[in-house]
């Protein structure tokens, strides 16, 4: 005999009140079924919409409608439970009909034990069949709805590695990351609170569906309630119900999903994510949110790695500008030079014409000296020149 574990459940239709009690008391409810019974069709129609029956054995004898009229009926209230007919010999050409309009068997009365255990059990195996068909096609269509889940989920956190490696505005990024984490949460409303370096305080950088209020303190201090616990332990938190009821996210929320945002495993942030419905996250959208936070703490340093390169240019080009100054006026004060000691050159020149004594050998030596000097001046001039490209 089959497991009764599923506890099937059988209306049984006759207008025998003995048929009844023979087939509930002495056979159905012995073999584990939850059993109702009926004498008419009216009654019958009314017990399958209460009792919700997995099966039906009707009569085809019944008074006023018949077993084929309870079958038409079931049928064109959209109830498409498997029914077992039962007649006294001579009624096949009924019992015809009635496989026509669906009945699934027919047992000739007076009814025998073993053949209406017989077919029951076929019709219960067929019954249960169907039911696990139905099952794994539900399961079925849930992992694929899953795996759909799944496989966008990867997206959107690839198309958020791609932003962070892609985009320096620290605001943009941000809400991209939000969007990113409601996504892969199913959450209502989310923000990023991060802590300005030399303070203790969480700023609040970006959000997204908070309330009114709060949506205007972007760049201001702004406590949660529990994002500074998160900071102290440096581990996601996941809460909800009761536990929330205790902070000041329980004003606008009912369940929250807090991730640590962290650069060279300390905290400097919390990215959160809320729902108005007491619906609390599971373990999966928690580790979602933390791959976001990851992006966000990468976002964060390449954020601070161009501010620094962007600073140590800055520094670069004020030294460059400052020592090009300072060779303009090395440059200037070289030629100014140039041009007095070509002048002396020239004021040698006429004492030595106009001097014919002694003193003109003495006066070409220092004719010759100015000229070496005066040549590799201008040579110093030329480079100068060259390598700044003033000339």
């Amino acid at each position: 005999m089959m497991n009764r574990i599923n506890l099937e459940r059988v209306l049984v239709v006759d207008e025998d009140p003995d048929v009844l009690d023979q087939m509930a008391r002495e056979i159905l409810k012995p073999m584990g079924y939850r059993v109702a019974t009926a004498g008419d069709a009216g009654s019958a129609i009314q017990q399958a919409l209460q009792f919700g029956p997995d099966l039906i054995i009707a009569s085809l004898t019944l008074p006023g409608l018949s077993g084929k009229d309870l079958l038409v009926a079931l049928r064109s209230q959209g109830t498409d439970v498997p029914m077992l007919v039962t007649a006294p010999a001579g009624m096949e050409a009924d019992a015809i009909q009635a496989f026509r309009l669906g009945a699934h068997d027919y047992l000739v009365k007076p009814l025998r034990e073993a053949e209406v255990v017989a077919a029951l059990e076929r019709v219960i195996k067929e019954i249960r069949l169907r039911r696990e068909h139905r099952q794994l096609a539900q399961q079925l269509a849930e992992s694929n709805r899953q795996l759909e889940r799944r496989v966008r989920e990867l997206t959107t956190l690839f198309g958020l590695g791609k932003t962070v490696t892609s985009t320096t505005h620290q605001g943009q990024l941000f809400a991209k990351l939000i969007e990113g984490s409601l996504y892969v949460t199913e959450a209502d409303m989310g923000w990023v609170l991060v802590r300005k370096e030399g303070s203790d305080d969480l700023f609040l950088r970006a959000e997204k569906n908070l309330p009114q209020k709060l949506r205007t303190r972007i760049s201001e201090p702004w406590d949660d309630g529990v994002s500074s616990l998160v900071m102290l332990s440096g581990e996601a938190l996941a809460i909800h119900g009761e536990g929330i009821s205790k902070f000041k996210l329980s004003t606008f929320a009912s369940a929250a999903l807090i991730a640590p945002i962290r650069v060279k495993d300390q905290p400097i942030g919390v990215l959160c994510v809320a729902r108005t419905a007491q619906n609390p996250f599971s373990e999966r959208q928690l580790v979602m949110l933390e791959a976001v936070a990851d992006y966000a703490s990468i976002s964060l340093v390449n954020a601070r790695l161009f501010q620094a390169l962007e600073s140590r240019a800055h520094r670069l080009e004020q030294q460059i500008r400052h020592s090009i100054g300072g060779i303009q006026v090395d440059t200037d004060w070289l030629e100014d030079i140039h041009r007095n000691l070509r002048a002396a050159r020239g004021e040698i020149q006429l004492l030595r014409d106009e001097d014919q004594s002694s003193s003109g050998p003495a006066l070409q030596t220092v004719s010759q000296d100015l000229e070496a000097v005066i040549s590799k001046l201008a040579a110093v001039i030329a480079d100068q020149d060259e390598d700044t490209g003033l000339g």
